[in-house]
């Protein structure tokens, strides 16, 4: 603060003892301290009426209400296992490795003669975010 370190402040201490005197110092460090009580006093009476008069506080009400440090993305998706869990839901729709079923087509590498295709199905794997697609095929 003000660039102030503590031997600089060591040294106009001395300097005021010096200056003022040890009778008087206990006096004068005393007035110092009420001064600056009275200081806080007045501004923080002023920030309370500058607050009532503008509304800032109301504002600040509001601000609060939409603090983005409230959204945090790993609370709310805790917060929404938990509810899945709670309801009791093992939808395979719900988990994030769900196999979804997709209607039989060629594997990529098949001839175009459907008779001599190996069976099999695709199947939808992965996350909703990056779904795949896999080929499974058939155990015979």
């Amino acid at each position: 603060m003000f660039g102030l370190t503590i031997e600089k402040l060591f040294v106009v201490a001395l300097l005021a003892a010096v200056i003022i005197g040890p009778r008087r110092l206990p006096e004068y460090a005393g007035r110092l301290g009420a001064l600056i009580r009275r200081l806080t006093v007045l501004a923080g009476d002023a920030a309370r009426r500058a607050e009532q008069e503008t509304g800032v506080a109301a504002i600040r009400e509001d601000w609060t209400a939409l603090d983005p440090r409230q959204y945090d993305p790993r609370r709310i998706i805790r917060e929404a296992w938990a509810a899945s869990d709670a309801e009791g839901s093992t939808d395979e729709a719900a988990s994030s490795s769900a196999e979804v079923p997709v209607p039989a087509m060629s594997p990529p590498d098949a001839p175009e003669s459907e008779s001599s295709a190996p069976a099999g199905s695709w199947v939808m794997a992965g996350s909703s975010g990056h779904p795949r697609r896999v080929w499974v095929p058939e155990e015979n």
